[in-house]
């Protein structure tokens, strides 16, 4: 969606005066809501923004997974490495609607994770733990203090798993925090109990291409209407969230709106008895504004008057954008009057005001920073990883800051020592121990405000009367990986039985291994420089590790994820080599054009699999001989990403008619695919997908045509060859399509009807056209012996 991103990317752009117009905007209110959500991309990013940016509320995102069991639109990585990109696209998300983030699961290994799609909130409490679940909600409850708790999808038959269990889970902690007796460990980790005081349902449908909600939403009892939009860059807040929604690129995110209206339709479900009322605003029965602290139980009138006169100060800050100089006045007026009225409150009465007003003095400080501040940069130079020596450069251009100082934050154990110092500029020499350990691949929180990471710095200075100090993280976040890495090229090879497979070439990429760790009877030799892995001969299908060794340890990769809408990042794995012995027989004379659209490995697996495949460009689709090649694949979610496909559907269409054979793997219904216009012959993708998608990995599979082509030759496809499969089955299953297409198999999830739509294949013309709903992908990269052996028939010719 390169067109829409564009023109929000130039609608939100932040020079100076839009930084300190953000900060400002922060000072009208005390309250905080938190929306509640399974996976990076599930918040409601332009009702957030209208809260923020309108309301001055803080708004904070609760995640319970990194969204490392999804699909990704973008590239290559899965797994594991998804969950780092989908972590660094939540927080881009965040950092454009100034967003809190607070992460609940913590990668794959956590068992609050992203296990794919779940058709069954129950399954998801018990897979993730319902304790475990509800007990990290609570921790969020108490440590970011909401006064409002909106999930983002409602608990009905027909939403994804995970959205209904973190919609439960939300609404079970949401008692749970205010009371004492609940998880009394967090007492002694410094975290109070805590009541929430509205617990909001969306009163609209979550239904969609991909859900179906089978009973109502709610009643609506509050209607959420913001006037005017937003004043900095002239959009709607629906606008501003799709620019957010944008940076969620791996998932396709981001929707240009033209005259969107910013309403939103709440039910309120739950609320304590300081909300009790009828409503007609959101902060209705809240201190919505300091002032209103004045009137809260136990606050001194001398307390109170403080807040008064700083809520006009804060007012008239806010007023008198863009004057530096009358802003920055008031706002030191403000924060001496609420450090007065902060000493002469009761501690009691600080348990339920202290965190409103101490949020209050921080962003008071960022927005007198910007009242001065021209540029802020930090950055490191150089390897981090344990013995490194490495540097960090620091740049504050704030003329007028009095006594400006920059101290640095560091890890626990690294040594820091000034080597170079001017004004405004600073460099420090880092060393980094050997015993440092390794920086986690996912980080539990996202302030936008700063501190994020395990290094950064404080800048401190004097302002208007009042010591000021603000955060600053680093450009790219400060990592700590291993000393030595390696990666392998190829990572698999696949070897069929009773074939000669001696001497893979292997080349290590970056470190050299001193050993490999192996499986008995394989043997590793070097030769040229590179390693030749030498299998023992196999007569049953198997899988086999290779670990490289170095300096007597298993050795690591590191991933470098970068793309242009985040931060750069990367994600440290182990090292290996797998080979993939399977009994496995290849099409006579196929020759292979392959149309990827970067999304899947479909076309490397099959040059694993010794196919002859060729990589088609867009000259090839446009103007080159389509006859050349027997079978022409079409990656998963191709038509959706090449424009150059789309405009070739008419040759495609011939290759068929004149004998080649066409197969295209899934395509979800907004992947560009026209049912009447994309395929040779009618076909519909089901939807919502959530009813044309089997999740059972192990789902039983019904051979309806055991001797078609495309099932009994080169390799007769058996039980065996369903066995193993990982995650699920399929989706996006075809739902209807022309008479001409034969349907090969049918399998569905337990308690539910025949899906018969996962593998349908047509005689058109000449030719052949093959649609396959069945996650073959994700089977690929999992080195399933039965997927290698069900391709290697899909490509035969027609």
């Amino acid at each position: 969606m390169p067109d829409d991103h564009s023109r929000l990317a130039h609608a939100v752009h932040q020079p100076a005066l839009v930084r300190l117009h953000r900060a400002l905007s922060r000072l009208p209110s005390v309250l905080t809501m938190m929306n509640t959500g399974a996976h990076p991309d599930d918040e409601h990013n332009g009702l957030l923004a209208a809260l923020r940016f309108a309301y001055g509320m803080r708004i904070v995102v609760a995640c319970s997974t990194r969204g490392e069991g999804g699909q990704n639109a973008l590239g290559p990585e899965r797994g594991g490495a998804l969950g780092v990109l989908r972590t660094a696209e939540m927080e881009e998300s965040a950092r454009r609607i100034d967003a809190d983030v607070a992460w609940l699961g913590h990668g794959p290994d956590d068992p609050v994770h992203d296990f794919g799609f779940s058709k069954n909130g129950d399954d998801t409490l018990r897979r993730w733990g319902e304790e475990r679940i509800i007990e990290r909600l609570v921790r969020a409850y108490r440590l970011y203090r909401p006064d409002i708790v909106l999930p983002t999808f409602l608990d009905v038959p027909g939403q994804h798993g995970h959205h209904c269990a973190m919609t439960r889970a939300a609404e079970t902690a949401w008692a749970l925090a205010a009371d004492p007796s609940a998880f009394p460990e967090h007492a002694r980790q410094g975290l109070a109990p805590w009541q929430v005081s509205k617990f909001y349902l969306p009163a609209w449908s979550g239904a969609s291409y991909a859900y179906d909600d089978e009973v109502p939403p709610p009643p609506t009892t509050l209607s959420v209407q913001v006037l005017g939009g937003d004043a900095v860059t002239g959009l709607a807040y629906r606008q501003l969230g799709e620019w957010s929604r944008a940076a969620h690129a791996s998932q396709g995110m981001g929707v240009w709106r033209d005259g969107p209206v910013d309403q939103w339709s709440l039910h309120l479900k739950l609320r304590a008895g300081a909300a009790s009322g009828p409503e007609r605003d959101i902060r209705d029965h809240l201190p919505a504004r300091l002032g209103d602290l004045a009137a809260q139980p136990g606050v001194t009138d001398a307390a109170g008057a403080a807040l008064r006169e700083a809520q006009e100060h804060l007012d008239a800050a806010v007023a008198a954008f863009p004057d530096r100089e009358r802003i920055g006045a008031a706002l030191g007026a403000a924060a001496r009057l609420i450090e007065g009225a902060r000493k002469g409150t009761d501690r009691s009465i600080l348990d339920q005001v202290g965190h409103r007003l101490d949020r209050k003095l921080r962003e008071i400080d960022a927005a007198l920073f910007e009242t001065h501040a021209k540029t802020a940069r930090v950055v490191f130079q150089g390897a981090s990883h344990p013995g490194a020596e490495t540097a960090l450069d620091a740049a504050v251009d704030a003329p007028g800051i009095a006594d400006l100082a920059i101290t640095l934050r560091l890890p626990e154990g690294l040594e820091a020592a000034e080597a170079s110092r001017e004004t405004g500029r600073v460099r420090y020499a880092i060393t980094i121990p050997d015993t440092a350990p390794h920086t986690g691949d996912y980080p539990e929180t996202f302030d936008p405000m700063g501190g994020n990471g395990p290094a950064g710095i404080r800048i401190a200075g004097t302002l208007y009367g009042r010591r000021i100090g603000v955060d600053l993280d680093p450009e790219e976040p400060f990592t700590i990986g291993p000393k030595r890495s390696l990666s392998v090229d190829p990572t698999f090879a696949v070897v069929r039985i009773n074939e000669p497979a001696s001497g893979i070439r292997v080349r290590a990429i970056g470190a050299k291994p001193t050993d490999w760790e192996m499986p008995q009877g394989w043997s590793v030799r070097q030769q040229d420089g590179d390693w030749m892995i030498d299998p023992p001969p196999a007569a049953e299908p198997s899988v086999a590790r290779l670990v490289p060794i170095l300096e007597g340890r298993p050795a690591s990769a590191v991933q470098s994820i970068a793309y242009a809408h985040i931060r750069p990042v990367s994600f440290a794995a182990p090292a290996e080599f797998k080979v993939l012995t399977l009994d496995v027989a290849l099409p006579q004379g196929a020759r292979i054009g392959y149309v990827g659209g970067g999304s899947d490995n479909v076309g490397q697996h099959m040059r694993r699999l010794g196919l002859d495949v060729t990589d088609l460009a867009e000259a090839d689709l446009k103007d080159g001989s389509l006859a050349a090649f027997t079978t022409i694949v079409v990656g998963i979610f191709a038509f959706g990403l090449r424009r150059d496909l789309q405009a070739a559907t008419g040759r495609l269409h011939r290759f068929v008619e004149e004998g080649g054979h066409l197969v295209t793997l899934y395509h979800r219904p907004t992947d560009g695919w026209d049912p009447d216009r994309t395929p040779p012959r009618r076909l519909a993708i089901g939807s919502p997908s959530l009813r044309w998608r089997v999740t059972d990995p192990a789902a039983p599979v019904t051979v309806l045509k055991s001797d078609h082509p495309l099932l009994k030759g080169p390799n007769r496809i058996e039980a065996r060859d369903w066995q193993g499969w990982d995650k699920e089955r399929g989706l996006y299953f075809a739902a209807d399509y022309d008479p001409a297409y034969e349907e090969l198999l049918s399998l569905n999830d337990p308690g539910e009807n025949p899906l018969k739509g996962s593998l349908v294949s047509a005689r058109i013309g000449r030719g052949r056209h093959t649609h396959v709903a069945l996650v073959l992908h994700h089977q690929l990269d999992k080195l399933v012996p039965g997927a290698f052996r069900l391709l290697a028939n899909l490509v035969q010719s027609a």
